[in-house]
This record gives C-alpha cells, sequence and structure tokens, in this order.
C-alpha cells in the first residue's frame, strides 16, 4: 500500500522564549517532522517520508541532504558538536552516517539487529541506538559495528534517551531505565509514574523529564528515584530545555512551556498546530515540527 505523503511545516518561535510570543511557519514540507538535532550552526530536521532537511541559517532556509539514504522514514538524529558529524535513525533502514554535514550518507548496520531506530544518543565516543523491539544498541567505533546491551530492560521498544551526568536515562515502552555503566546494565525507576510508555526524555539542571504518551509529563529531582505529574495535556511527544526553561510538545494539545522545573505549565500555542512532533531550542529560537 502506498504511503500517504504529509506536508508538514516547521515553525519557530523567534522571540526569546517569550509566553507572549508568536509561531511563524518557516517549512520545509517534506514529510512528517519527527526529530531535530543541532550542533554548530547546523540543524537538522528528520521527516517521515521525506529524508533530512538541513538549515545553517537559523530557519531562514532549508536544504533536503539524502545522497545515500536510501530510507527516508527518520525517526532519530543525533550530531557531535560542531555539527558536522550526523547519524539517522529510519523506520526499516536502521543507522546512517553523514560526517559532511548530511552532504552525503552511508548506512551503517553491522551488529544491528533491528532495523527500526527510535532514538540516538552520542555520549562521549559511544553512539546509543534505541531500536523498535531489539532494544538498545552501543557502538564504540562511530558507528562502524552495534552490540546489542540490553541487562535489566524488561522492554525491547526504546523510544528515548538522555543523559545526566554519568547516568543515562533510557524511555521505552515500560518505563524509565537508568544506566550507570555505560550502558552495560539498566535499572528501572519508575516510582510515581503510572503511565509507562516514554516517548520524549531531557534533563534541566538536575531535574529529569519524561514525556508520556498517555499521561503528560513527569519530573524527577533524584534521578528517576521518584516520579510527579504535572499533566499539562496526555500525549506528550517531544521536549526541549533551554536552561530552567522547558518546552513540552503535545499530539493534539500544541505545545507548553514551565519554568519552574515542571510545577507550572502555560499553553504557547498562537500561530502553532496543534499536533506538535518534534521540539528543539537553538539559542533564542525554538523549533517545533
Amino acid at each position: 500500500m502506498k504511503r500517504k505523503q504529509f506536508s508538514t511545516l516547521i515553525l519557530s518561535l523567534m522571540i526569546g522564549l517569550s509566553l507572549n510570543a508568536q509561531w511563524q511557519p518557516i517549512g520545509p514540507a517534506g514529510g512528517l517532522i519527527k526529530c531535530f538535532a543541532s550542533g554548530g550552526t547546523n540543524i537538522y530536521a528528520g521527516t517521515f517520508g521525506g529524508g533530512v532537511f538541513l538549515t545553517s541559517n537559523n530557519g531562514v532556509s532549508f536544504t533536503a541532504v539524502n545522497t545515500g539514504l536510501t530510507n527516508t522514514d527518520v525517526l532519530a538524529l543525533a550530531t557531535n558538536t560542531a555539527g558536522t558529524t550526523v547519524f539517522a535513525g529510519t523506520d526499516g533502514g536502521g543507522v546512517f552516517l553523514s560526517t559532511n554535514s548530511g552532504g552525503s550518507w552511508t548506512a551503517m548496520n553491522n551488529g544491528l539487529t533491528n532495523l527500526m531506530v527510535n532514538a540516538l544518543l552520542i555520549n562521549g565516543s559511544s553512539i546509543y541506538a534505541g531500536t523498535g523491539s531489539g532494544g538498545v544498541f552501543i557502538s564504540t567505533d562511530n558507528g562502524s559495528t552495534w552490540t546489542a546491551s540490553n541487562t535489566g530492560l524488561t522492554s525491547m521498544e526504546v523510544l528515548s534517551f538522555a543523559v545526566s551526568g554519568t547516568t543515562i536515562f533510557a524511555g521505552t515502552g515500560n518505563g524509565v531505565f537508568i544506566s550507570t555503566n555505560s550502558g552495560s546494565s539498566w535499572t528501572a525507576v519508575n516510582n510515581g509514574m503510572t503511565n509507562h510508555y516514554v516517548k520524549a526524555m531531557a534533563v534541566s539542571g538536575t531535574t529529569i523529564f519524561a514525556g508520556t504518551d498517555g499521561g503528560g509529563v513527569y519530573s524527577s529531582a533524584n534521578n528517576g528515584a521518584l516520579w510527579t505529574t504535572s499533566n499539562p495535556s496526555t500525549h506528550c511527544t517531544s521536549l526541549a530545555v533551554s536552561g530552567t526553561t522547558i518546552y513540552a510538545g503535545f499530539w493534539g494539545g500544541g505545545a507548553s512551556i514551565s519554568t519552574n522545573s515542571g510545577g507550572l505549565w502555560t499553553p504557547v500555542n498562537t500561530g502553532l498546530d496543534s499536533y506538535v512532533l518534534s521540539l528543539i531550542i537553538n539559542g533564542s529560537t525554538v523549533f517545533a515540527g
């Protein structure tokens, strides 16, 4: 069956994270915009159906960068600090690597036995891939080889990652797991969390945020030992942090902002579509897919 193509725009909030700001559409129209990544002056947008788009001028213009990307259903992106080395996780095509800012891509799937890649994380010299049914895979050689690392995981559906200090967080279809040994083993940390389908994770200072599909946003100030919900809208798809300011995107609920560690959320939806799949903050600009 032919997949329906969507024409979904990126919108930007370009007024210094203000509660009174208005969103502006900036493109591209290349498919559902599932993910973002940024490094240096580069911002990448991964779409479901349209591959990867790149802007180097803070969203003034976007260019498709898909040479060698044989699967254009992009679910996850991660880039190095300079923004020149980029990993793309796809729906069925595994992981692709570009070392020239998206100019060309190469499949990097040696050892990756599940090719639906929902989440990617670069942490030091290690790359983590969260898959649809194979759990977590780790590469320590820039994606050349992958090794499954699932000791302690009770869900092989890994949807999101975050890192705080030496602790790695994995959001799964069965709650949050942490690893304090670079992913060698995982421990469930779900006390206080009544919805365990964790689609997004983020860190602000010492507070960890988990966005769930049905239970809203949870926060923890003790590395996941206890979670508290503030539930601004139930179906959270994405989280983005700038200092102490947290943005949450929702399926059907637009976006909300919190400036007090998730204690209070305020909708910021003027000009914004109500179905937000992805968020990223670059300087004083917020991008929503």
